[in-house]
């Protein structure tokens, strides 16, 4: 299939307004027929209740960032095009790792491509007079006509200047299954995450309160706060005091970005309820979420943002960007339940299909490939069980998360608190153990360091640029193509009519009535294995489900200890309001 099978291309724009957390209420729209020249403006008491475009599977629909449009028709109850082309997915393939001065937005995309488009700044002023409130002019909504008809335009020119990339039937479907994502993300964020509403309010009332008992209740096992200040020399201290190592920066201090707390937490998980403070200090009375009145959090996922395809939400706006603890304000309505369905071990078997490597799947599907991985080795002996060698099976696992992380032995060694010499030949095991894996992992990386260019099942391309990091370079694969599997589950699913409202790396979480939850979640994993077998060419991967039914809230176990203590000290504070009122 090429673009000329599709009997009418229609490029569509819409305008709408979006309070935080709410659906969008479109303003209006403009179509454009690339075949006939025929045109559509209309504004939002214009229309009527049927779509007045062709959205049959003869019709090609055409946006840059199509699910904005595509929950505009949620908006108004139309039904989903057929067939969607999304310019900024095809225009992420085309750049995705590259510098792009412009950015990645319509007139970045434009400016790429040697085009113009409207003026930013006039673009700017625009979009302020779509979202202020009130009432339009004659004269202003035939403004916002002029506008929504000029990124229609734009986007024209971009799909003449890029059609030649959709002469090529795979590029093409390519590119049409990614715009299938659109529809599902538009669904997506149409659901939202249901949000115990009265809680956060609580949460944001007695912020400023919470955080300075916290720090008196959490400090007290560490000493490295002063007031609200963390102090690097008393932390410091406290890792002497308990031969804890850390990674230093080149000044000598000891490193405190995020990603190495994290790391630092799984070999020290005395630490995580600090590391929590510390986000808790950073999180400003949680104004960012966005949650609207109907109490659901409703964010946008920012679609093929990541270099691996994945989604890229806000961190503050998207409930979970937040700690693991603030998870807990995720609570199904009466009547309903949540399921979080994740793959398991979805990153190891995605490395033993793509690599083709026997050993490697015969571990995974043995259910527990870190036992397995033991055994292969010679470690362990081959009755072996998570309850008679569970220590042994733990070292094996870290090993196993060290390759997918790219770590070295000395950050193994700190994660198994063993010598960088047992590090060093746990390693060793794996190469052994896993000769083909390796063999294609360095394949994978002469091949990205001399053509430049890797890619997907689905064609999601990274453009190697520069002094590219080798070690992501080897993850790529699986983190890509573990992207697919969620693009492709979410559309199988939403599509079957199942209520996801969140994707999370490599997991969803789907709602249903309480007497249908645990259909829906076989019925969602069956869609999971599905999407897995087809990106990975028949070898399918397992999922775990945690079902929440109503009252219950969904509990991230690394946040569960921090999300007791927020409960206990919070009812302090209630409790200190109460008696300042009848004092």
């Amino acid at each position: 299939m090429t673009l000329d099978d599709f009997k009418t291309v229609w490029v569509v724009d819409y305008e709408f307004r979006a309070d935080v957390g709410e659906r969008p209420e479109p303003v209006c729209l403009v179509a454009y027929e690339a075949r006939s020249g025929r045109s559509l403006r209309l504004w939002r008491n214009q229309w009527g209740a049927q779509c007045p475009y062709d959205v049959g599977h003869n019709s090609l629909f055409v946006a840059y960032y199509a699910s904005a449009e595509m929950g505009c028709h949620l908006a108004l109850n139309w039904p989903m095009p057929a067939n969607v082309l999304d310019l900024y997915a095809e225009f992420r393939v085309e750049t995705n790792g590259m510098t792009l001065p412009h950015g990645s937005g319509l007139l970045g995309a434009l400016a790429h491509y040697g085009q113009h488009g409207i003026d930013a700044l006039e673009k700017e002023a625009m979009r302020a007079l779509i979202l202020s409130e009130g009432e339009r002019t004659a004269a202003e909504r035939q403004a916002i006509l002029d506008y929504c008809a000029t990124d229609v335009t734009s986007t024209t020119k971009l799909l003449g200047t890029m059609q030649p990339l959709f002469a090529n039937a795979q590029r093409l479907g390519q590119a049409l299954i990614r715009g299938r994502y659109a529809k599902a993300v538009a669904r997506i964020e149409d659901a939202g995450i249901p949000i115990d509403g009265q809680l956060l309010a609580q949460l944001r009332e007695n912020w400023s309160g919470l955080q300075d008992k916290l720090i008196a209740r959490v400090d007290a096992s560490y000493g490295v706060y002063e007031g609200r200040s963390f102090r690097i020399a008393k932390f410091a201290d406290y890792l002497v005091r308990n031969n804890i190592p850390w990674p230093t920066l080149p000044s000598g201090r000891p490193a405190l970005d995020d990603d190495t707390f994290s790391e630092q937490c799984k070999s020290f998980p005395q630490l995580r309820e600090l590391k929590q403070l510390r986000q808790a200090m950073g999180q400003l009375r949680l104004s960012e979420l966005a949650v609207g009145g109907d109490e659901r959090n409703r964010a946008l996922l920012s679609m093929f943002r990541s270099k691996t395809g994945r989604n890229q939400p806000s961190n503050s706006k998207f409930v979970f960007g937040l700690s693991a603890w603030l998870r807990g304000l995720i609570q199904p309505k009466p009547g309903y339940g949540l399921a979080y369905v994740d793959w398991s071990q979805q990153e190891f078997g995605i490395a033993a299909a793509l690599s083709g490597d026997k050993r490697m799947m015969e571990a995974y599907s043995s259910g527990d490939p870190y036992l397995a991985f033991a055994k292969q080795a010679g470690a362990v002996p081959a009755d072996a069980t998570k309850a008679t060698h569970g220590p042994k099976r733990d070292q094996f696992k870290a090993c196993v998360l060290a390759v997918q992380y790219g770590m070295q032995e000395e950050s193994l060694a700190r994660r198994i608190q063993q010598p960088p010499v047992y590090a060093r030949e746990l390693l060793r095991m794996h190469r052994r153990t896993y000769s083909t894996f390796w063999a294609w992992s360095d394949a994978v990386l002469d091949y990205a360091l001399t053509q430049r260019k890797l890619w997907t099942v689905f064609g999601w391309t990274l453009h190697v640029t520069g002094n590219a990091n080798q070690r992501s370079l080897r993850n790529f694969p699986m983190q890509s193509n573990g992207a697919e599997m969620l693009r492709l589950a979410c559309c199988l699913a939403t599509e079957a009519g199942i209520c996801v409202v969140a994707p999370v790396h490599d997991a969803v979480l789907i709602e249903a009535p309480l007497e249908d939850l645990e259909s829906r979640t076989a019925q969602m994993q069956d869609i999971m294995r599905k999407a897995s077998s087809i990106i990975l060419d028949g070898f399918e991967l397992r999922s775990d489900a945690k079902l929440i039914r109503a009252p219950e809230r969904y509990i991230d176990e690394r946040g569960e200890t921090m999300w007791q203590l927020v409960q206990e000290v919070l009812a302090e504070l209630e409790m200190e309001k109460s008696e300042e009122v009848t004092a």
